[in-house]
Parts: C-alpha cells; structure tokens; sequence
C-alpha cells in the first residue's frame, strides 16, 4: 500500500528536467541526546551564523544560475534547526532562494521548524511571506520527563502554543515528528502522548523507531534500547492512532541500530503526504543540496545511475572553501551523460 502512495507522489515529478533543493542549516538550540547529526548549539556559533549564511546564500545563487534550464519540484530546509536563524536570517535566505529559483513548477516548499522553543510569530510570517507551504513543529515526546532527558529545551505547552500558533497564521500543512522507544517510557506513555497529539490535529506524523548511533550522546555513554515486549506494542498503538486521526502511511525507512529492529514511518492525511521525503529515499530526482554536511546528487535517468558532489561538514571549512563548494557543484551539473 505504501509503495502504491509512493508511485502516485512521485509521478507528479519531472524525472528529466525538474529537480528538488535541500538546504542545511546546521545550528540547533541544543543537541538531543539521541542526534548523530551534524549540527551544532547555536550558542557555540552565535558571532558565525551571519558568515554561514553569507557563503550558503553565494552558493544558493550560483546553483540558481546553474539549474535556469530546469523545472523545481520541491524545496526542503532542514538541519540542524533552520528556525534557529533569527527572523532577518530567515527572511534572507528565503529571499536569496526566491530570487534565485523559479517557482513555476513548484510543488512543495518544506522547512523544519522542528524545535518549538525556536518558533516566534514573526518567523512564522516570514515563512507564510516566501510560500512555505510545510513545516514541522516536532515534540518526539509529550511526556515532560523525557524532554529533560533526551536534551529538549522545551515544554509540552510549549508544543502546544506553537502549534496553535501555527494554524492561527494559516499553516494547514504541519508535521509532528515522534520517537518511540526513549529511555523510561512504557506503552502508556506512547498512549498518552498520541492522545496529545490527536487533540492538536497534524496534518502528518512521523513516527520514528529509537536508533542510537555511535555520534550521539546516547551511543557514547554505550546506552541500550531497552527491546522488551512493548516497544512492538508502542509501533502498533502509534499505527492505531494515526488511523484513528485520519492518517494512512505513506513512506517508510530503515536504520540501523534501531528500536526492535523496527521501521520510521510517516503517516499523512489525504493530499498532505511530504514528496521531498518519498524523494530522499527512492533517489528518482536530482537533489541540489546547499549548505555545509549536504550531499548533491545528480540523476542521470538513461543510464540509471547517480553522481555525488558532497560539501564539507565543519562549518569554518565551509565558510572558507565556499568557491571550492560550488565549483565541485558546477562540475557536476554540467556534466555530460556519459556511463563511467
């Protein structure tokens, strides 16, 4: 059934001509203990933020150049948290992105404003100003306890106000990311916190399964998931209560090192499913990546094979091998098609 949604999202792309941009942002408030990704507190890159978004907007209008022939898909800003960036930040990047692309054949405009103590209004109007049309507001948890736990500097009220906030402004395309299988929570915690959400009303959710990876705080204090019985009954009371609130499965995923060797599903309502994230997995669209830690991977659809151009991860590398960034980009783009 899933494979069947996935067919239908993606045979709205253009696989030829039409391409998707990812742009990364790689600040968070704080770092959760159980992320492995490359991102930093924002405190430890408070005078840098203004240099980082200097050279990620020189490499977004050099990509703008690069890609005039081609029709853009789907946008997606992630991290990191983008909503980090103070409101100005903001309001430049997605200007520069604006400015630099055509959104002519645009079908999807998704940033993660995945920490709800990162959202103020004022953002929030930023992004509803530049046409985004989809964003996360992300407890992984409603259970107080655990959010001090794992690292999260906000509350469940907190959770609750932004999101309220939100639909107040006219987003009517929001996400809410979960994770099953965190320390000291049992079946009713997951109850319960489903119930939270279904009061509050995402248009998707996605329901990932605990993956501790060596990168993380949680894998370098050798913590276990606990693989009792009930992380199988946690997936299966996550499932019930997205169809309980309307949401069918749309994509899923694996990782290692995961909660009862379970899967990250995403679950959406009709017509709200995320195609960027069906896209990130099956690979049948060139991705444009921006932005220090992505990866830009050019399709070449007649030959069946992919090509990758990776930026660095160290933001002071980025910064300063900016030109060296876009040019490994540039290469790629123009590349003729040609089976090594």
């Amino acid at each position: 059934a899933i494979a069947e949604r996935e067919k239908e999202l993606l045979g709205r792309l253009d696989y030829e001509q039409g391409f998707s941009l990812y742009v990364g942002i790689p600040f968070c408030p704080s770092i959760c203990s159980y992320c492995s990704f490359s991102s930093s507190p924002l405190a430890e890159w408070k005078d840098r933020v203004d240099d980082y978004l200097k050279a990620l907007c020189q490499e977004i209008r050099a990509l703008g150049e690069r890609a005039e022939e081609r029709k853009l898909n789907t946008i997606y800003i992630g991290g990191g948290t983008p909503t980090t960036l103070e409101a100005e930040q903001l309001f430049e990047l997605l200007d520069t992105i604006q400015k630099s692309f055509s959104f002519e054949y645009l079908q999807e405009f998704t940033i993660e404003a995945g920490r709800p103590d990162s959202i103020t209004r004022e953002k929030l109007q930023v992004l509803k100003n530049h046409g985004v049309t989809r964003i996360s507001i992300n407890p992984q948890t409603m259970k107080e306890e655990t959010l001090k736990l794992i690292g999260r500097r906000h509350t469940v009220e907190d959770v609750k106000e932004r999101f309220l906030m939100a639909r107040e402004m006219g987003f009517d395309n929001i996400n809410m990311d979960l994770i099953i299988g965190l320390p000291e929570e049992g079946l009713e915690d997951v109850r319960t916190t489903m119930e939270e959400v279904k009061a509050l009303a995402p248009d998707s959710v996605t329901v990932h399964s605990l993956a501790i990876k060596r990168a993380a705080k949680f894998g370098q204090e050798q913590r276990k998931i606990d693989l009792h019985s009930e992380i199988e009954q946690m997936v299966e009371e996550s499932a019930r209560a997205a169809e309980r609130m309307g949401l069918v499965p749309y994509y899923l995923y694996r990782q290692k090192n995961m909660a009862g060797n379970f899967e990250n599903v995403g679950y959406a309502a009709p017509g709200k499913a995320c195609i960027y994230n069906v896209l990130i997995m099956e690979e049948q669209q060139t991705i444009i990546g921006c932005g220090a830690g992505t990866t830009t991977k050019r399709l070449f659809p007649e030959e069946n094979r992919i090509e990758r151009a990776e930026n660095v991860k160290d933001v002071e590398q980025y910064i300063s091998r900016i030109e060296e960034m876009i040019e490994r980009k540039r290469h790629l783009l123009s590349e003729k098609t040609i089976a090594i």
